[in-house]
């Protein structure tokens, strides 16, 4: 039960950073994973709380062996399945008539929460994302129907806020930085493509000595070579001595050439 170990918590909803292809969005929820008499049995237990404040309530014992178990109680298939990649990641799967129904995928995030991937492939196909984060007991409602009432302690609320603000704000940082890095590398996609164009230049015939800002047009000659001229496509007319016009361009202050429209 080693790679199980990270798993054990009750883990609470995060209900704005939930998909749902099938279903609503949940008011609340909790997703409680717990070993069994050290065994290699797992209980999970789901609760969670609609818009309209009705709560509901599944529980199911699976075992983690990797190996197809029959299914106990309400569930989805008549054998179940759970399989454990790595310390991060596992899934609990459900069969009917030797065809999987229904898939759950159990990962947890480089920021420490879980995410539950839930592929449905019955009648009406769908994919429901949740993500989670470890309960730190301020919900104001019991973990089970017949649970006594769970009062959020000052402590509780603190660490609950504290963790909200941390969350915001390292996801803000984390989006800036990741703009940052899509700028530099459309500003270096267009850098490689101004000196591919320069090089291409460089290598063509000139006649003149080029202008800084001024434009000027590339040719392909007949032979394949590339020509720079003053004289535009429109200028030629039908009468254009070159195989076909490449580009307009202009010639950069730092001596790069730029494709213009």
């Amino acid at each position: 039960m080693v790679q199980v170990y990270n798993f054990l918590a009750s883990w609470q909803l995060f209900p704005e950073k939930c998909t749902y292809e099938k279903g609503d969005r949940p008011k609340s929820g909790t997703y409680k994973i717990t070993s069994v008499d050290e065994k290699r049995d797992l209980l999970v237990t789901r609760n969670w709380v609609a818009l309209d404040n009705t709560a509901f309530t599944s529980t199911l014992t699976v075992t983690a062996d990797g190996l197809l178990n029959d299914s106990t109680g309400p569930a989805p298939g008549e054998q179940v399945k759970v399989t454990f990649t790595d310390s991060i990641s596992f899934d609990i799967e459900f069969f009917r008539n030797g065809n999987t129904v229904l898939k759950v995928n159990h990962e947890i995030l480089p920021n420490g929460y879980l995410k539950l991937t839930e592929h449905n492939t019955g009648d009406e196909p769908y994919t429901n994302t949740e993500i989670y984060h470890k309960q730190l007991s301020v919900l104001p409602y019991a973990a089970s129907v017949s649970g006594a009432l769970v009062r959020p302690t000052e402590e509780g609320v603190i660490k609950h806020k504290a963790l909200t603000a941390m969350e915001e704000q390292t996801n803000m940082q984390l989006n800036q930085i990741r703009q940052q890095i899509e700028l530099l590398a459309l500003q270096a996609q267009e850098i490689h493509k101004r000196k591919e164009l320069s090089m291409m230049i460089y290598n063509a015939r000139l006649s003149f000595k080029p202008n800084i800002g001024q434009t000027y047009f590339m040719y392909e000659k007949n032979d394949g070579n590339h020509m720079l001229s003053l004289v535009s496509p429109k200028e030629w007319g039908a009468g254009m001595p070159f195989k076909k016009f490449i580009a307009a361009v202009k010639l950069l202050a730092d001596h790069t050439w730029m494709e213009i429209a």
